[in-house]
């Protein structure tokens, strides 16, 4: 018999119409939770439609320093890519709205909580993988798998019938998440992968071919491979992402179009805006081209596809991510110092990069004479490397 619910509450159109057929399922008190990580406007009225929609109350967090500094930059840090395009703006943002959910429901002595991700897709995995981990007894409620509405025009038309007010329609149904990282978009008009989005589908980029004609230089400082400044002026982590989302989108960067490996096990196709995160990538990456060892850079790179599936998978609260982040967290240690950016009509270009702790040295690297490398001893090394390349020549020729 559950008694109270928290539900994880945006106010779009599943979580509306979610919010009323729990009330009316499961007769009992209901309370909204909103995460604030950025969506901006989307917030606007979202405690009175909670009441209105059957609400007993809502709790709206500003979660937005704890989101950048917490989870975007420590995948940064990590270069976490998923299936070499997606940022995972969403990935990341579910363990946190799941585990400050799940301190609601210790507040309020619930004894269940919800969420609105489909039994389709990944959500449903990284709500419930982190409600498990803070509380493995809790009643857990996802309506997508119970009740009986077979896709959006259902719930559009159930919404209508129930006077919830929902701006998804017919001739814009497709389904998307913003937040201070991203805004993605999947579903309806996207399901073809041949279609090209329709340009005002986006809201955070303009096109390229509408950019400014001139580019901007940026500078990005860097300490221990987190980004602190922007052109001299130190940011919170949560204003710095805002400032270059801001930039990043006047000049087109940032946008993904991609076909990608859900976790149940289909594809699935997704457009995704990331401009603030793509600028930050690419400078990241610079600077630990100055500053990383080699073999420590490799190793962190043959890493970074288990670390992307960790997260988009769903278990950012697991042991083997706190393992994964401890190391690159080590890994990060003197990737200190700035990153010269130029944006450009779309492209993110990196044309200068300094440090204190450079391990590049141009008396090495020159074409010059130098006192510092031996050219020939270069014979050696090559010789001893080709060795069983040689041996297994030899061999051949000898069998033969």
């Amino acid at each position: 018999m559950v008694k109270k619910i928290v539900l994880a509450y945006s106010g779009g159109l599943d979580t509306s119409v979610i919010l009323r057929w729990l009330v009316d399922t499961y007769k009992c008190e209901v309370i909204a939770f909103a995460a604030d990580l950025g969506q901006g406007e989307e917030l606007s009225g979202l405690k009175e439609k909670a009441l209105a929609t059957g609400a007993s109350k809502i709790y709206i967090e500003d979660l937005k320093e704890e989101f950048a500094r917490d989870f975007v930059f420590p995948a940064l840090s990590a270069n976490a890519v998923y299936e070499g395009g997606y940022l995972m703006g969403t990935s990341l943002a579910r363990p946190l709205i799941a585990k400050a959910q799940m301190e609601i429901v210790k507040k309020e002595g619930a004894d269940a909580v919800a969420h609105g991700a489909t039994g389709k897709g990944n959500d449903q995995v990284r709500f419930e993988l982190t409600y498990y981990s803070t509380d493995p007894n809790i009643k857990i409620i996802a309506p997508w798998r119970e009740w009986d509405f077979k896709g959006r025009n259902d719930l559009i038309a159930y919404a209508r019938e129930k006077h919830i007010p929902v701006t998804v329609t017919k001739e814009k149904p497709y389904s998307s998440d913003r937040n201070l990282f991203h805004i993605s978009f999947e579903g309806g008009i996207l399901e073809n992968p041949w279609m090209e989005p329709p340009e005002d589908m986006f809201c955070l980029t303009v096109s390229p071919e509408k950019a400014p004609d001139d580019p901007v230089h940026i500078e990005l400082e860097f300490s221990d491979g987190n980004p602190i400044a922007v052109n001299g002026e130190r940011m919170s982590p949560y204003h710095l992402l805002s400032y270059l989302n801001r930039l990043g989108g006047i000049h087109g960067i940032g946008r993904v179009d991609m076909v990608e490996n859900r976790y149940v096990g289909m594809k699935s196709r997704g457009v995704y805006e990331t401009p603030g995160g793509t600028i930050l990538l690419s400078a990241h990456r610079a600077m630990e081209s100055l500053t990383m060892d080699r073999e420590v850079m490799h190793l962190r790179d043959s890493l970074i596809p288990r670390y992307s599936e960790l997260i988009y998978y769903g278990y950012w609260f697991s042991p083997e991510m706190k393992v994964l982040q401890t190391m690159i967290d080590e890994t990060q240690k003197g990737v200190t110092g700035t990153v010269r950016v130029k944006l450009y009509k779309g492209n993110c270009m990196v044309v200068g990069r300094k440090s204190p702790y450079s391990l590049y040295h141009a008396d090495y690297a020159s074409f010059e004479t130098d006192q510092v490398y031996k050219q020939k001893d270069a014979e050696g090394f090559i010789r001893l490397n080709a060795l069983r390349l040689r041996l297994r020549e030899l061999t051949a020729k000898h069998s033969s």
